[in-house]
């Protein structure tokens, strides 16, 4: 039975992403020497280093973690991926030691992989310069902005002139103090501390910046963090919501992440075009050579079979 290369290679690697080759067969022994490897390095394989961030990374690329996200040996998948890495360490020494890199056809795909990881460095590096907090809460606001259009809440507030009153009043409210009486007690907003701080049935979107992504990040019945206004140090509480809440901050975080990262792709992609000389064949050629190609085959298929000369 012959075998199909780029079957076998899919299941190669199908097989690396599940569950590494070690655990299909009896486990290589594995030496531990503390004596000879350093906090950055996760193994050595004849005398090559698989480092730490080595296995930071293959678990971004498999999706296990977020990039810049710590992976150390407690991570339940840490062993995993590490034991897919000294796999493919293994066989890549093998592969070089038969000489397998010298082919011609190796070497372009090579280059290619050498393209892909400098392409997926560059875009590691725009994650971390652009893809930052400040970024992804001005996403969140707008989306939030976006999903509560037609959103109606019921609020109550609590308004305090100082940050340490209101990390108090946050405690009180932890322990279990209701909301209501503690915005009669300590609330300076005169118009509603007696109602308990109420602010009756309001659209989010008619608030100053940054109450509405505030609104958007409180799970109704609860309260929010402090935060800071020109009126002083406000909590909020969502009693109700006449529409559907939009997603919480962590909840549309990765969203937010991917939309920004794809942007940052997409805007340096156009001016590296715009600056670039780039030449490629015109599509008609290729039709050309293909229809030559298929009238060469059917003039071969309609030729007679050639007769074999007779004793």
């Amino acid at each position: 039975m012959r075998l199909n290369l780029k079957t076998v290679g899919i299941a190669t690697a199908v097989l690396f992403a599940l569950t590494g080759l070690t655990g299909c067969g009896q486990p290589a022994e594995v030496q531990v020497s503390s004596s000879v490897i350093d906090s950055s390095t996760a193994a050595r394989v004849n005398g090559e280093t698989i480092y730490m961030t080595d296995v930071r990374l293959e678990a971004v690329a498999q999706g296990l973690i977020e990039p810049n996200s710590d992976f150390g040996p407690t991570h339940p998948d840490f062993h995993q991926v590490l034991e897919q890495l000294i796999d493919q360490r293994l066989l890549a020494q093998e592969a070089l030691r038969r000489g397998l890199d010298k082919d011609p056809t190796a070497e372009r795909r090579l280059a290619a992989g050498r393209e892909r990881l400098l392409g997926n460095i560059l875009v590691e590096s725009l994650v971390a310069n652009e893809v930052t907090e400040e970024a992804i809460d001005r996403m969140y606001e707008e989306q939030v902005k976006l999903q509560q259009l037609d959103d109606e809440v019921r609020l109550r507030q609590i308004v305090v002139e100082n940050r340490e009153l209101a990390d108090q009043i946050l405690q009180e409210l932890v322990d279990g103090r209701d909301f209501a009486e503690a915005a009669l007690e300590y609330s300076e907003d005169v118009r509603t501390r007696l109602e308990g701080g109420d602010l009756g049935w309001v659209a989010p979107n008619e608030l100053l910046d940054p109450i509405p992504a505030v609104i958007g990040n409180t799970v109704t019945g609860t309260w929010s963090e402090a935060f800071e206004t020109e009126d002083g140090w406000i909590i909020l509480k969502v009693d109700e919501r006449r529409t559907t809440p939009p997603k919480t901050k962590q909840e549309m975080r990765p969203e937010i992440i991917t939309f920004l990262t794809f942007t940052q792709i997409s805007d340096i992609l156009t001016e590296l075009r715009a600056s670039a000389q780039i030449q490629q064949r015109d599509p008609a050629e290729y039709l050309n050579e293909a229809e030559e190609a298929a009238k060469a085959e059917a003039i071969d298929a309609a030729a007679p079979p050639e007769q074999a000369p007779s004793e």
